[in-house]
C-alpha cells in the first residue's frame, strides 16, 4: 500500500483584492522528506505557507493533511493535528524569557482545567513538570542553555530565530514549516541552523517545509523543490533537476539559461 504524503495542495488559489496571490499551486510533501519552496521576492512564498496553516483560506483548491481536508480549519486547529510554523518576521514575546516563550506554546497540549491550574495541585503540578521537562529536552537540543532565563528582547537575531524555532517544535508537530529560517543571519549562524533543521529530521523524521533564499543551502539538504514565480508553480523536481531548469534560472536568476 502506497503511503499517503505528509502534505497534499491541490490547485489552491488565493486572491487579494485584484491581485492573485496563488494561481493554481500544485504539489504534495512526501512523508519524512525535507521539501523546499523557492522563488524571487513576490512569488507568493509566504502566501502559500500562510495558506497550509491555515492564516490564509484560498478560495480555490484544497488543503490536505495526512489525507484529511483541512482547508476550513482554522490555524490553530491545525496546530492541534500537529503542523507548526516559524515566521520570515520573528514573532516572539519579547518581554519573557526564551524558557517562558516555549513554554508559552505548550499550551494546545494541556489538560488542567482553569480551576486546578490556578491552584497548581494534584495533576495541574504533574502537568507542569512535564510540559517543562519537555522544554528543556528543546533547550538542550537547540544549545540554549545558556540562553533559557534570558529575556528574548536582549538577545541577539540569530539567537531569536533560535528560540523561534524551539517554540515551533514545543508544539510536537509532525510537519514544521520554516520561512526563511536563515533569513538576516550571519554565516556561523546560517551554519548552527542548517545542522538543526538536518537533526530535527533525521533524529525525528520530521517532515519539512522549507522556504529558503540561499540555493546552496535549499540545493545541500532539500529532496524535492518547487518553483514559484508570480503565484505559479513554474518547475518541480529535485535539486539537480531545479539547478538545471531553464525557467527557474530565468525568473529566479533573471537571465536565459
Amino acid at each position: 500500500m502506497t503511503e499517503l504524503p505528509k502534505l497534499e495542495v491541490r490547485n489552491i488559489s488565493l486572491s487579494f483584492g485584484g491581485i492573485r496571490a496563488l494561481n493554481h499551486v500544485a504539489f504534495n510533501v512526501p512523508t519524512g522528506s525535507i521539501f523546499a519552496i523557492i522563488g524571487p521576492n513576490g512569488a507568493g512564498k509566504t502566501s502559500l505557507i500562510n495558506s497550509i496553516n491555515g492564516f490564509y483560506h484560498p478560495q480555490e483548491g484544497a488543503v490536505l493533511f495526512e489525507g484529511q481536508d483541512i482547508s476550513g480549519l482554522p490555524a490553530f486547529k491545525r496546530a492541534k493535528l500537529g503542523i507548526s510554523r516559524t515566521f520570515q518576521n520573528i514573532a516572539l514575546y519579547t518581554n519573557m524569557t526564551a524558557l517562558d516563550n516555549l513554554m508559552a506554546a505548550r499550551h494546545i497540549h494541556m489538560r488542567t482545567n482553569l480551576l486546578t491550574g490556578a491552584l497548581y495541585w494534584g495533576s495541574a503540578r504533574a502537568e507542569e513538570i512535564e510540559h517543562r521537562a519537555r522544554v528543556e529536552e528543546i533547550i538542550d537540543f537547540l544549545e540554549m542553555e545558556s540562553i533559557r532565563k534570558t529575556v528574548v528582547g536582549n538577545l541577539s537575531y540569530g539567537l531569536r530565530k533560535r528560540v523561534e524555532l524551539g517554540r515551533a517544535l514545543a508544539l510536537e508537530p509532525t510537519l514544521l514549516l520554516l520561512d526563511e529560517p536563515m533569513a538576516g543571519m550571519n554565516v556561523e549562524e546560517k551554519e548552527d541552523m542548517a545542522r538543526f533543521i538536518l537533526d530535527i529530521h533525521e533524529r525525528q523524521k520530521m517532515t519539512i517545509l522549507l522556504i529558503e533564499h540561499d540555493m546552496g543551502l535549499v540545493m545541500d539538504i532539500s529532496h524535492r523543490v518547487v518553483a514559484l514565480d508570480f503565484g505559479r508553480k513554474i518547475a518541480e523536481g529535485t535539486p539537480d533537476e531545479i539547478k538545471k531548469n531553464d525557467a527557474v534560472i530565468k525568473a529566479y536568476l533573471g537571465q536565459e539559461a
